[in-house]
């Protein structure tokens, strides 16, 4: 398997499944958000290899590339809110060049290519709970936008590809997922919550705090992806949780889970925000057999320890 972005956060725990499984892993990532130490247990498995490398040069010529692979899985993006400001340019290259390069090695090697896409492609949506069917409401030039189109248009070049290429593609839209190994400056809701609260400063709320999200733990995300990886099918399909709840709530329950003297502080929403989020799971059910079974406190308590070991050694 080639795993793009391996040394992030949802791929790192993909490549711990996918190895569980008796896989062979060869991971690329160029450490622009994705952290070796994410790896690093990985480190001494003869089937795990790190390469560094930017897919949006082409791929590197490296020994472990030269052996076909049966699948080639694209989970190369930032992600963060805070990332669509700071490397916007290289946020489009790698849903663009990015895709394209592998695409063309899934393409030469006969290997099923799998997207990891986003909950994002809906944008601030105006049906609830968004199906596949949805096309979204995407505002193409605001701030959000580098994270959205690129996403979408990484879903329409998989999709060429599938139709002009006969290339094997499944398309994932990922809600919202956390757990443990996300970067505490990360900038969502559930890392800046966590890292506010186990440091003692108040818990930034955007806007009312009225807005929802359906959080989803990385390891029924992981199921989601690897049941698509093996269904064949195509997709787009969405893989979350229908723990839909308001940023206000989510705050509260870190409070308290963390067992934090911090308050909650208001300040302003950020431009396109999407108002509410929670993913129709029929599709998901249906083909792959989905069904998440983390709740959120669970998850929630599994990450806050993750998180407090980290700060410690910072």
């Amino acid at each position: 398997m080639l795993l793009s972005g391996g040394a992030g956060f949802v791929p790192s725990h993909l490549a711990d499944r996918l190895i569980d499984g008796g896989c062979r892993v060869v991971a690329l990532d160029n450490f622009v958000t994705g952290s070796p130490e994410n790896v690093r247990h990985l480190s001494d498995d003869p089937r795990f290899e790190l390469i560094e490398a930017d897919v949006c040069d082409g791929l590197p010529d490296h020994p472990s590339m030269s052996a076909p692979f049966d699948a080639v899985l694209h989970f190369a993006s930032p992600a963060s809110p805070v990332d669509f400001e700071r490397i916007p340019v290289e946020i489009m290259k790698v849903g663009s060049l990015g895709t394209m390069h592998l695409l063309e090695r899934a393409r030469t090697d006969g290997a099923r290519f799998i997207l990891a896409s986003t909950s994002e492609a809906y944008g601030d949506p105006l049906v609830h709970p968004q199906p596949e069917s949805y096309w979204g409401n995407v505002n193409p030039v605001g701030p959000r936008s580098v994270y959205d189109e690129a996403k979408r248009f990484a879903e329409a070049l998989t999709m060429a590809y599938h139709r002009k290429h006969g290339v094997s593609v499944g398309i994932v839209r990922i809600f919202n997922t956390y757990g443990p190994r996300m970067r505490p400056d990360d900038g969502r809701a559930v890392p800046a919550f966590i890292s506010q609260a186990l440091q003692g400063r108040p818990l930034t709320v955007h806007g009312t705090g009225e807005q929802t999200r359906s959080i989803c733990y990385v390891d029924d995300l992981v199921s989601g992806i690897v049941a698509l990886l093996e269904s064949g099918q195509t997709g787009p399909v969405n893989c979350g949780t229908d723990h839909e709840m308001t940023m206000l709530d989510l705050a509260t329950a870190i409070i308290r889970l963390t067992g934090s003297a911090s308050e909650v502080t208001f300040v302003e929403r950020t431009a396109d925000d999407p108002e509410r989020r929670r993913p129709d799971l029929a599709l998901s059910r249906e083909l792959l057999g989905y069904q998440p079974q983390v709740a959120p406190e669970q998850g929630l308590l599994l990450t806050i320890e993750d998180f407090r070991r980290r700060l410690q050694h910072c």
